[in-house]
């Protein structure tokens, strides 16, 4: 039980209405008496009143709210200050709760709190930390399901089935000079496939919408001057790039970000891929090759008013060869130009002239991003939890030859496994090294 009281800005720097200072530990109560000169507080009620520092002097009026342990965020008693807003006010309300005997918290430590004193668990708190920084609307709303301990209840529904099963294996151990039924195994084997199938569909589900919860990220991707950096200031509605009929002038990879419809997705201008001519631009043009691997969806530009060339034939095949489960779009661009005639079989999504509109591509970056929506799936969320599921499976995967063969101690151990991967999402047994690393990665206040 920890015995300090923390005490941090909740909210983020800057010019606002609202700024709030959270205080959780057991001297919340006693330092927001000093502050305000204050002898009592109701809980759970809003209590405007005068903020007074060390010296007595004056810092805000500001509105003052006490919540009683164990009915806080932390299981603790917390005090949260909503002040005006703004850096110096904040700061130094901060400051002075500080010099009444609390310390700095640091990144992440009221979620921590809450997760050791039985408050969230540990999907609970990712879903926390993931939901300030969703991408999406759709996002949003499966973080804000897993609040509320959705993929807990799925944990430990596939946890307590494990457990069953393997209560069989250790009551049958002790039985070891007998042979366990035929239909008994048989019963085991189906609902280790069933287990298997859901926790595969899950899993399955989960990386097909990683773009959805990390947000879409986008390359454009052409031969040098195709009109990439116009396409990206035109969805960008500024001028972003440099655009030039020099090719080459883009030497390197710029990003960004746009909101496309719910979504808020990276965009990415490459650099032309060719034969480079010195060393920054082939740096350059492996960034490029590097954008196309790391991206949800490719744009593929093509220029109408030029002949299909072998640096063309060239996109083709690295976007053939290094867009496995990716979704790319064809563009031929400046269609406002005369157009050559192409002898080759390649099929184009949309014809655009990118200095006049892409509506038409914004509307299939749209259509693609909505169709990876939320549903009713249970999704994981983090490479943590994914991995967890991994390994699950690979347990159950490597229990089925023992079981076959009535090798009971192997079987067990290999289900123990899979029980240890699958609480390691919700509440681990003893990591504290992942602990830390997990909520070190919280932003300060939370």
């Amino acid at each position: 039980m920890n015995t300090d009281t923390i005490s941090a800005v909740a909210t983020a720097n800057g010019i606002g209405s609202i700024a709030i200072i959270r205080v959780s530990g057991n001297r919340a109560l006693e330092i927001a008496k000093k502050l305000t000169a204050k002898t009592d507080f109701t809980p759970r009620h809003a209590t405007l009143t005068t903020l007074y520092n060390q010296q007595n002097e004056l810092i805000d009026e500001a509105i003052v709210i006490y919540f009683k342990a164990p009915f806080s965020f932390t299981a603790e008693d917390v005090v949260e200050i909503q002040c005006h807003g703004g850096f110096i006010v904040a700061q130094s309300i901060l400051k002075a709760t500080l010099s009444c005997g609390a310390r700095l918290a640091t990144a992440g430590e009221f979620s921590k709190r809450a997760f050791f004193n039985g408050r969230i668990d540990l999907s609970e708190a990712e879903a926390i930390a993931q939901l300030i920084e969703a991408k999406s609307e759709d996002a949003a709303k499966i973080l804000a399901r897993q609040m509320k301990g959705e993929l807990k209840e799925f944990i430990e529904k596939i946890r307590d089935e494990i457990i069953h099963i393997l209560a069989y294996s250790e009551v049958s151990i002790d039985y070891a000079e007998e042979d366990l039924p035929e239909d008994l195994v048989a019963q085991i084997e189906a609902k280790l496939n069933s287990l298997k199938k859901s926790l595969e569909e899950t899993l399955h589900a989960s990386r097909a919408r990683e773009g959805l919860m990390q947000g879409f990220k986008v390359a454009i991707v052409g031969k040098p001057n195709v009109g990439k950096s116009s396409l990206l200031n035109a969805l960008l509605n500024y001028n972003r790039a440099i655009v030039s009929s020099i090719a080459g002038t883009t030497r390197d990879t710029i990003e960004e970000q746009v909101k496309i419809g719910t979504h808020l997705i990276r965009i990415v201008d490459t650099a032309g891929i060719r034969e480079a001519n010195d060393e920054i631009e082939r740096i350059g043009i492996e960034r490029s090759l590097e954008a196309i691997e790391q991206s949800d969806i490719v744009v593929a530009l093509f220029d109408a008013s030029r002949e299909f060339d072998a640096e063309d034939e060239t996109i083709v095949s690295l976007i053939n060869k290094n867009s496995t489960n990716k979704k790319v779009i064809f563009v031929k661009n400046k269609i406002d130009l005369e157009p050559k005639l192409w002898h080759v079989d390649l099929k184009f999504d949309l014809e655009v002239n990118s200095k006049e509109s892409v509506n038409s591509l914004v509307e299939v970056l749209k259509s693609i991003m909505d169709r990876t929506n939320a549903s009713d799936e249970i999704m994981l969320i983090s490479q943590r939890q994914i991995s967890a599921v991994e390994k699950t499976l690979k347990n159950i995967d490597e229990a089925f030859a023992p079981l076959a063969n009535q090798e009971l101690e192997i079987f067990s151990f290999h289900l123990n496994e899979a029980v240890k991967e699958m609480a390691n999402i919700t509440r681990p047994f003893e990591n504290d090294e992942m602990l830390e690393k997990m909520f070190g990665s919280f932003c300060l206040g939370k």
